[in-house]
């Protein structure tokens, strides 16, 4: 259906100093997008698209009936998915076992350290969407949640960018930018209007999640962390208009398998082609979901194959780590202590039994807070990311 473009205008370029190569220093022009205004904007899907946003709404739906009530730990298995995913788009990768070490609260990378503030950002989202209408200070906060690990990024964290910024071309200047977003001055105008649009109930769900962060990339209200806030918008609207309870649908692993794509889609987007978008996240969305089910089939699994790997004694240390790996895949020496309820030399021979068995790995040996990690639960972070590529790139 028909959605209205972006306009462009002109705005004179007044950088604090002139860097860069003689273009950027003599630069004095741009020209900016200026998103519409969509907060009363209706949308309704037709033929095909209606289908796809159906297939979507009942692949995600049977997501959380089939695993929502009863595998509790894909709950928080999704949401770190979808948070290390959306980090890795912004070329923000530690791999998974300096992502544990973090989790754990052990030294852990810069990386590392993004990525599980990314899950921080995402869940503060989720669980203020469950709750009620998504609010400006909802968004403010899940920023300085996620900019809050580097010193130089949280002094501009939970606030509005007062700058111009742009995406692509120089370092210096919006010149040769693949996009530049409105000027600071419309930043709260637009995002006041985004939050209308956000909250209300008289639209397609998935259309109104897509829609949403399109239009949010759009304004990029942020210096930083704007495509990681605009993702975790997409499981918040999700949760506030209740199609997921406990749930996230891993959608930034379709944006990671073709990102050309993902940009494409924005790109065209603000060229008025809505349904473009709303397509694109629905099959992806459908894919998503699907393969997220096979990873809780998988992960329901894991429990029973450990037992048959370490054969643990009944009522054992062994039994009862083993018992809650699921819950808590990722762990230090005093909690594997509380998990067993034994004496020190138990829990560690324990702890040594099921890494020798290959069922724990050792992620860090620091003699003050050592690591440990199931190895299969974080490997099916990898596989599910992988299955979605399999499934999306053929498909979208």
């Amino acid at each position: 259906m028909a959605w209205p473009t972006h306009q462009s205008e002109e705005r004179t370029w007044n950088p604090r100093q002139r860097q860069g190569s003689r273009a950027d220093r003599t630069l004095e022009r741009i020209i900016v997008s200026i998103p519409p205004r969509i907060g009363e904007l209706e949308y309704d899907p037709t033929g095909p698209l209606a289908r796809a946003h159906e297939a979507a709404v009942i692949a995600i739906a049977r997501l959380e009936a089939g695993f929502g009530e009863h595998l509790a730990p894909l709950a928080d298995f999704l949401l770190r998915s979808e948070s290390v995913a959306s980090s890795k788009i912004e070329h923000i990768d530690a791999g998974w076992r300096a992502f544990g070490k973090a989790v754990a609260g052990g030294k852990a990378s810069e990386e590392a350290q993004s990525q599980l503030a990314a899950v921080r950002a995402l869940n503060a989202m989720v669980d203020a969407a469950g709750s009620g209408a998504i609010g400006l200070d909802d968004l403010l906060r899940a920023h300085r949640l996620l900019m809050a690990v580097d010193y130089y990024t949280a002094r501009d964290a939970g606030q509005f960018r007062d700058v111009q910024n742009w995406i692509g071309g120089s370092d210096y200047t919006p010149i040769h930018a693949a996009y530049v977003p409105p000027p600071p001055e419309l930043v709260s105008e637009l995002i006041a209007d985004l939050l209308v649009f956000v909250n209300r109930d008289d639209l397609p769900i998935l259309a109104q999640a897509a829609i949403a962060h399109a239009q949010f990339e759009s304004i990029h209200p942020f210096t930083d962390g704007n495509g990681r806030i605009g993702r975790a918008l997409i499981s918040a609207v999700l949760r506030r208009r209740g199609l997921t309870r406990r749930m996230t649908v891993p959608l930034a692993s379709v944006m990671l398998a073709d990102t050309s794509r993902y940009f494409m889609h924005l790109n065209r987007f603000r060229e008025g082609d809505a349904d473009g978008f709303v397509e694109y996240l629905a099959v992806g969305a459908t894919h998503a979901s699907e393969a997220a089910q096979d990873s809780g089939m998988a992960l329901a699994d894991l429990p029973t194959r450990w037992r048959d790997i370490a054969r643990p004694r009944a009522k054992s240390a062994d039994e009862a780590l083993i018992a809650a790996l699921l819950d808590t895949p990722i762990f230090n020496a005093d909690t594997a202590q509380q998990i067993t309820g034994t004496t020190d030399p138990s829990t560690y021979r324990a702890l040594g039994r099921l890494t020798d068995a290959g069922i724990l790995e050792l992620l860090s040996d620091n003699k003050r807070n050592r690591i440990w990690a199931a190895t299969d639960v974080l490997a099916e972070l990898d596989t599910l990311s992988a299955a979605i590529g399999r499934r999306t790139t053929g498909h979208l």
